[in-house]
């Protein structure tokens, strides 16, 4: 409680006034309807659809776990942060889809592509992952920065940051979450940005920096000898789990579904591409200036996940810290709002409204706001378990969505591009690869005990894990495909190149112009410099 003065409890308190304003006046302008609840009506612009996409990435596993990566790994992972060409990806191949689909979740599009088994499946393993992966790092990870900017002990910061995220979540819905977003966004980027300038003033600069930093820290790129983050593995196994988290994950993808239309999609998925340029110089950068500093004394390390708060507690002035820390804390609760909103859409979209056909809106809306309580009491109820895969936050998540994706990536991905693809290979590779990437998760946490075949199993660096599960369902997706009979071409009219109607691909085109291509491009040509900046041909050679 000493790390803030009366200027910051005032500013922490007035940014919450702000945000609570926000979420009220969209709340007002709720229609009580489910495509208004779990879809703002789909009548969201561009700007707003990039920041909430946005503030849904950047969450707590950001603020918490990538700068603690970067202080104990270096700037390895910074590959995951520069999957911008990734979120194009969504925008250019798949929202044209998903969009002339009109569909609520990515299980209901499965549904649409293949059958009603994928459907069900997918809907399953999507709140299966959500427990795994996002509730539980944004809980752990929120309840430490709480626990670290106020004092309080774990648990109870815990229990506080869902307790009030769940309020505006469950009255408002997606518009009251998309909206508070967009704000939120634009502080934690614009005090984070504060942040790593006062943090490099406080070393003597970027050269300071670099001097300060090993190479090896430096390197995008290890070694293939690297036990941990081999070049060849993070290259490839990164976008793969890129295409499954940006393209075809619920959380993300609904900020899309909620656009108005396909160009305002299109153009808020280039802009989101944009913004995510800032993580890698924000998150990840303070990491390794909290390492320099620790080094020389001027600041206390403890923990690598400890990097960015301790930042905001040693380089931020009064009143300016208060402002950050409100930031912060509001991303926090962004983050994990976007999370119950996509589990409440998930569950009474794909599983409650299959199950209640003639549920009619306001059931479903009472239903979604419900499911929020189950899914966050498993989240919660499985952070103890997470030490036991690794004790870095942000590898952990990596770690664990590289066992999951893979399947998920592989079947939307061949659904779109081949006709041929049908619901029998779908559902094999969506089964086996969900068994296998469980089995790893197991046998992991139980690796002690084993020996042998099953011992390389568990052990297998995660990276090349993910790859070979990948590499396995295509050859599964396309093997099983060609063995059975071919889908109905009726069926798949607008759900694959191939079956994409003239009309609607001159609808499509029609869409988007000559700037949203360059300001594609550029985004490319950025991120290709950075990769070779923090290569062994720039800064680490």
């Amino acid at each position: 409680m000493e790390l803030f003065q009366p200027i910051d409890w005032i500013v922490i308190a007035l940014y919450f006034l702000v945000i609570a304003g926000i979420a009220y006046w969209s709340m007002r302008k709720q229609k009580n309807s489910a495509r208004d609840y779990f879809l703002a009506d789909r009548n969201i612009g561009w700007f707003i659809v990039g920041t909430s996409i946005l503030a849904s990435n950047v969450g707590s596993e950001h603020v918490v776990g990538l700068s603690g990566t970067a202080a104990k790994s270096g700037l390895v992972f910074g590959h995951y942060e520069l999957h911008s060409w990734i979120v194009l990806l969504l925008g250019w191949v798949f929202v044209p889809f998903y969009m002339r689909s009109k569909v609520f979740t990515m299980p209901e599009f499965l549904e649409k592509r293949y059958n009603a088994n994928a459907r069900w499946f997918l809907s399953v393993i999507s709140l299966l992952s959500y427990i795994l992966t996002k509730v539980s790092v944004t809980v752990y990870a929120g309840a430490v920065v709480i626990a670290t900017f106020m004092g309080f002990d774990f648990w109870t910061s815990a229990l506080v940051l869902v307790i009030l995220t769940g309020i505006y979540t469950v009255i408002g819905g997606m518009r009251a979450v998309a909206y508070t977003e967009a704000m939120q966004a634009i502080v934690l980027l614009l005090g984070s940005v504060i942040l790593t300038i006062l943090g490099l003033s406080e070393l003597g600069g970027w050269d300071a920096l670099l001097a300060a930093t090993p190479k090896e820290q430096l390197n995008m790129f290890r070694p293939l000898s690297d036990p941990e983050f081999p070049w060849a593995g993070i290259l490839f196994a990164s976008p793969i789990v890129g295409i499954w988290y940006w393209c075809t994950d619920q959380y993300i993808v609904q900020r899309c579904l909620a656009a108005r239309n396909e160009q305002e999609a299109r153009r808020g998925t280039i802009f989101a591409a944009y913004l995510k340029l800032f993580p890698f110089f924000i998150f990840m950068i303070p990491g390794l200036i909290a390492t320099a500093m620790a080094a020389s004394g001027k600041l206390v390390l403890t923990e690598a996940d400890q990097a960015f708060p301790q930042l905001v507690k040693t380089l931020l002035p009064s009143g300016l810290k208060g402002l950050i820390a409100g930031g912060l804390l509001a991303a926090l609760m962004s983050s994990l709002a976007s999370v119950f909103n996509s589990c409440s859409t998930l569950f009474t979209m794909d599983i409650y409204r299959k199950l209640q056909p003639e549920a009619n809106d306001k059931k479903l809306v009472q239903v979604g706001r419900m499911a929020t309580t189950i899914v966050v009491v498993l989240g919660i109820l499985w952070i103890p378990v997470m030490s036991g895969i690794s004790g870095v936050l942000y590898q952990y998540l990596q770690s664990v969505q590289s066992y999951l994706a893979p399947p998920i990536a592989a079947v939307f991905l061949l659904g779109l591009f081949s006709k041929r693809i049908n619901s029998y290979g779908a559902l094999t590779a969506l089964v086996g690869g969900f068994l296998l990437g469980a089995l790893r998760i197991f046998l992991e946490l139980n690796k002690g005990s084993l020996t042998g075949f099953w011992y390389d199993f568990a052990t297998l660096n995660f990276l090349y894990f993910c790859i070979a599960l990948f590499i396995f369902c295509i050859l599964v997706l396309i093997g099983v495909s060609l063995a059975t009979g071919k889908p109905n071409e009726e069926q798949l009219n607008g759900l694959t190149f191939a079956t994409t109607l003239p009309e609607d691909q001159a609808k499509s085109r029609s869409s988007w112009n000559t700037t949203d291509v360059i300001l594609s491009a550029f985004v490319l040509v950025f991120i290709l410099i950075v990769l070779i900046y923090f290569s062994p041909l720039g800064v680490a050679g």
